[in-house]
């Protein structure tokens, strides 16, 4: 959908080695706020994008070796800088990892751009955060030249990913974007946060095979991962609309007490079933 506003939104991401989640990245911003909106930043000189990107707005700065907890604390630091500057130039900004995309429910007919530019009093909103995997009994292999949500139809319900993404104002986030200092957060009910790191688990199975990785401390987390696809393809999937909204009311009141402003886990590990509307979106 074409939005009636021009260059107010801005979307901002960090890649390193990563030829996969980037163009989906990529194609799905660029139709919903323009690719000359779109910010990309390249962790280290030896990166390259894997598509034509002269309408994008790509920045080099050389890479830092650092562990993965490091790097994620890194990496929030500098996009909130970046993102502050923004703001002299854009309206609102979004900042989240590269695989992940944030998504408007479709049955409100409306594009991204133009909701996130309705008048409001938060200062950052978070979509509901689903960790879409695949059901490795039901579904085969990725299929990148088509929509991921079709070929996806199962999600766990995390709050791990209902990310405060969307800034309204100048914001310092937290390690990996999920929170903001010193603020509350508000979900959205009709934003939500697809992320697709675990979307296949052959990519996933090389992935955690990569001694690189291992070398910064990503193996256990890694490990961690994985779990999602047994935890797919044993679970009775609820159908998503009828647990969403409750899902928010959860996150939103049983918070961690070591950190009030991150939404509370849901200690079921709800699995649903993605509604059909969101096939085609992404």
């Amino acid at each position: 959908m074409t939005s009636t506003k021009n260059d107010k939104v801005a979307v901002v991401s960090m890649m390193r080695n990563d030829k996969f989640f980037v163009t989906k990245w990529i194609d799905y911003y660029s139709q919903q706020l323009g690719s000359h909106n779109l910010f990309i930043i390249l962790d280290g000189h030896d990166q390259t994008l894997p598509i034509d990107n002269q309408d994008i707005n790509v920045i080099r700065l050389p890479h830092r070796a650092l562990s993965r907890s490091k790097g994620d604390r890194n990496r929030a630091r500098l996009v909130s800088y970046f993102a502050k500057s923004l703001f002299f130039r854009y309206e609102v900004v979004i900042a989240h990892d590269i695989d992940e995309i944030l998504v408007v429910d479709p049955k409100l007919n409306i594009g991204l751009m133009d909701y996130l530019l309705k008048p409001t009093r938060c200062s950052s909103k978070s979509g509901l955060g689903l960790d879409v995997g695949q059901h490795i009994e039901l579904e085969a292999e990725i299929d990148i030249t088509k929509p991921f949500l079709s070929q996806r139809s199962f999600a766990h319900v995390s709050a791990r990913y209902t990310k405060p993404i969307v800034a309204h104002k100048p914001l310092r986030w937290g390690s990996g974007f999920h929170r903001v200092k010193g603020k509350n957060f508000h979900i959205d009910k009709n934003l939500f946060l697809f992320h697709f790191g675990m979307l296949d688990f052959k990519k996933s199975k090389d992935k955690i095979g990569d001694k690189s990785l291992h070398k910064a401390g990503w193996q256990g987390h890694l490990d961690r991962r994985l779990q999602l696809f047994e935890l797919i393809s044993k679970a009775n999937a609820v159908d998503g609309d009828a647990f969403f909204a409750k899902a928010r009311l959860r996150q939103s009141l049983f918070r961690p007490i070591y950190a009030i402003n991150k939404p509370g886990m849901l200690n079921e590990k709800p699995i649903v079933k993605i509604p059909d509307r969101f096939r085609h979106t992404v």
